[in-house]
């Protein structure tokens, strides 16, 4: 009987341990994990201010799924900057009629940082 062993990346071990969960911010899915920085659609509240978002989807905690109604959890995140986007132009012509439309339009973000999926 042989015993085969198994090559265990470091990169698989890390996806194992660190803990991530998919929440609901503002209408956008997310997968998110604690001290990660990102952006979504502007929120109401002042720089530094901590904000909960209770409506999550999934947690995953060392290989301990948690889905739909199982999940109890809450991500807490500080607001670090309001931003806006890059500039989006959507220009409309029609031929040979001489119309020609050009209007642009910058979206606002939030940078948010993610302190603590509890």
């Amino acid at each position: 009987m042989s015993i085969i062993k198994q090559k265990v990346t470091f990169a698989e071990i890390i996806f194992w341990i660190i803990m991530f969960a998919v929440v609901k911010i503002a209408g956008q899915q997310f997968k998110v994990q604690k001290d990660q920085e990102i952006f979504v659609q502007q929120l109401q509240g002042n720089i530094g201010d901590k904000v909960e978002f209770s409506d999550v989807l999934l947690t995953d905690n060392a290989g301990t799924l948690s889905v739909g109604t199982d999940v109890k959890s809450v991500v807490k995140a500080e607001i670090l900057a309001h931003v806006q986007g890059d500039k989006v132009i959507a220009f409309k012509m029609k031929r040979r009629k001489g119309f020609r439309k050009k209007v642009g339009h910058r979206t606002h973000f939030t940078r948010i940082k993610i302190n603590e999926i509890a």
